[in-house]
């Protein structure tokens, strides 16, 4: 009985781990995911920090109960994080790549010392949500096949569908086993925060820039004048270009980079720009304006495509 008692004991002390390591490994795809969008050194920096303490916190884990297979592997995925620490450093996907197989390393120890099955029905909530998973390979044929079938006559540039191929297509050359749907979800969550986010800054933004290019049309004969309106503008076109750049906005990036470039020298040249020229900058802004607007729902709509293809987006 008492033996029973113990193997009984065991067995709660793996299901537990289960659920913490599956929580751990969420986190740190979440986490490795946001890392390949290139974000600033502080944020760069936390990421970091979160993937670190996560897989140490899970071999650490299975060291308790003597899963060592699992520590192992978790410990062997350390110099791939300390490759990616530098926040100012060129990276390539190999280099990603390389931590992402040795997590899927780490998968494949869990399971085989765990005895949980991914494809099981379990009575943990970690089986049930790991349950519903896809592979890599299956998920990228289906965002392959839900490419091919986006409307051509898209001009905004919005290619979330194909981000998203190639990060899939880095796991699959990775060698991962299984898809993290609830990571694959985040992320579009993330995305979508961050668009959302982008949009009200240009509905706030672009309204004060051409305000502010109304004014210089008024102000340009006073000197004193006319730096101050420049200095306003010259921020907030400044703001707008750096979020545009923070998702990926590469035609709104592009615009707001030219007219930051044309405002500085007209501030530092002191040069006066005829009042065509000014309205012509304006109609400009205001088109650009309207195709981000395009630009985020088409977003939103490749965002909602991609969750039906997910197995909760299908309930």
């Amino acid at each position: 009985m008492a033996a029973d008692t113990l193997d009984d004991f065991q067995k709660e002390l793996i299901k537990l781990f289960v659920q913490e390591a599956h929580e751990w490994l969420q986190n740190i795809h979440v986490a490795l995911d946001e890392l390949q969008q290139n974000p600033v050194p502080e944020r760069h920096a936390k990421l970091i920090g979160a993937i670190s303490a996560g897989v140490t916190n899970l071999g650490g884990s299975a060291a308790t109960i003597n899963l060592l297979d699992i520590e192992k592997a978790s410990f062997e995925a350390i110099p791939f994080i300390e490759a990616l620490e530098d926040p100012h450093k060129q990276f390539a996907a190999q280099d990603f790549l390389a931590l992402c197989k040795q997590l899927g390393q780490i998968h494949t120890a869990l399971t085989r010392a765990t005895g949980f099955s991914f494809e099981e029905d379990g009575p943990s909530a970690v089986g049930e949500v790991v349950g519903e998973s896809l592979t890599p390979g299956e998920f990228l044929h289906t965002l392959q096949e839900l490419q091919k079938k986006q409307p051509t006559n898209i001009t905004s540039g919005h290619n979330l569908i194909g981000s998203l191929i190639e990060q899939i297509e880095g796991q699959v050359q990775a060698g991962v086993e299984r898809l993290d749907t609830t990571a694959v979800q985040g992320y579009l969550v993330r995305v979508s925060d961050a668009e959302e986010s982008f949009l009200q800054a240009i509905d706030q933004r672009v309204p004060e820039i051409l305000r502010t290019l109304c004014d210089l049309t008024m102000t340009r004969d006073e000197a004193s004048s006319c730096k101050v309106v420049l200095d306003d503008a010259l921020q907030a076109v400044a703001q707008l270009r750096v979020a545009a750049q923070q998702v990926n906005a590469s035609s709104a990036t592009m615009f707001f980079t030219g007219l930051h470039s044309l405002l500085t020298v007209v501030a530092q040249r002191r040069v006066i720009l005829a009042a065509t020229r000014v309205e012509s900058v304006k109609a400009r802004l205001h088109a650009r304006g309207v195709a981000i607007h395009q630009w985020v729902e088409h977003g939103r709509a490749q965002r909602a495509a991609i969750d039906q293809l997910l197995p909760a987006g299908r309930s």
